[in-house]
């Protein structure tokens, strides 16, 4: 367990160092062109494009996720980045993607509210205040419910994201609806919790070396190509979702463990 919170927290950190550093070089680049200002500058897909909002967040984000690699840094890092990514996906994109079920609500908006949520959990429990440790476990519960919602609603669409040397499309769909749904409800009532976190990393995981890796990858074969700079986004957006759910698996604590920890300390 030890292991996986190590490689969690690792691969949560260089996934956010490496959507910063993204963002720093796609702002300068597009801040540097002819016409800049009428172009769509493609930082993470929950950002205004705007360069010079973009070059502080992509400076912050880099910051920050440095930040979660030492222990002394962890707790300010964790607030921070999770206060920032809240704010992206509130204040920039709720007025713009209203409905929840939407396909840009569940980008723009629930995928930062994960990662925020993530990042203030990383420190453990103790490490935040409580009321903020209660919170992220709702708001993480929430948007993996509506994830696996979103596998029902447009089956079909994820079905068809399956590489196709993998058999049972539509089954794996349904499953991993079902798997995130029953995640939320591990948070939101506090049992299964590290089952739970373990088991969304894995899900991550699975989608980042089978689904979105391969494309960035293949786009080195040829000399010369054009890197697609959403699939770099999605790339360290998923591997930030993987490493975070995994780096909180040691310190989560089932709701029978908390109930324990809460009496021995007023004893």
């Amino acid at each position: 367990m030890i292991v996986l919170e190590r490689f969690g927290r690792l691969l949560f950190s260089l996934a956010i160092i490496g959507t910063g550093i993204k963002t720093l070089i796609c702002s300068y680049a597009f801040s540097h062109s002819p016409g800049s200002h009428y172009k769509v500058v493609p930082v993470i897909p929950w950002l205004p494009a705007i360069p010079g909002l973009a070059y502080l967040v992509g400076a912050i984000l880099v910051l920050c996720g440095a930040g979660f690699l030492f222990q002394r840094t962890l707790v300010m890092s964790s607030i921070t980045l999770g206060a920032l990514m809240l704010l992206c996906g509130l204040a920039f994109d709720v007025p713009r993607h209203p409905n929840l079920m939407s396909p840009e609500w569940r980008t723009n908006v629930l995928e930062p509210m994960v990662i925020s949520s993530l990042a203030w959990l990383a420190p453990g429990f103790g490490g935040i205040p409580r009321w903020l440790h209660r919170t992220s476990r709702y708001l993480l519960a929430f948007a993996l419910i509506v994830f696996g919602i979103a596998h029902f609603q447009v089956l079909t669409f994820i079905a068809s994201l399956v590489p196709g040397w993998i058999p049972w499309h539509r089954f794996w769909t349904v499953f991993f609806g079902v798997a995130f749904i029953s995640a939320g409800v591990s948070f939101a009532t506090g049992y299964l919790q590290r089952s739970a976190a373990l088991g969304v990393g894995l899900m991550f995981a699975l989608w980042l070396v089978t689904i979105h890796l391969p494309p960035v990858l293949s786009s080195f074969r040829t000399p010369g190509a054009p890197q697609d700079s959403d699939k770099w986004s999605d790339v360290f957006i998923v591997a930030a979702l993987w490493g975070g759910s995994w780096a909180l698996a040691r310190n989560l604590r089932d709701r029978r463990d908390l109930s324990l920890w809460a009496d021995s300390n007023r004893a």
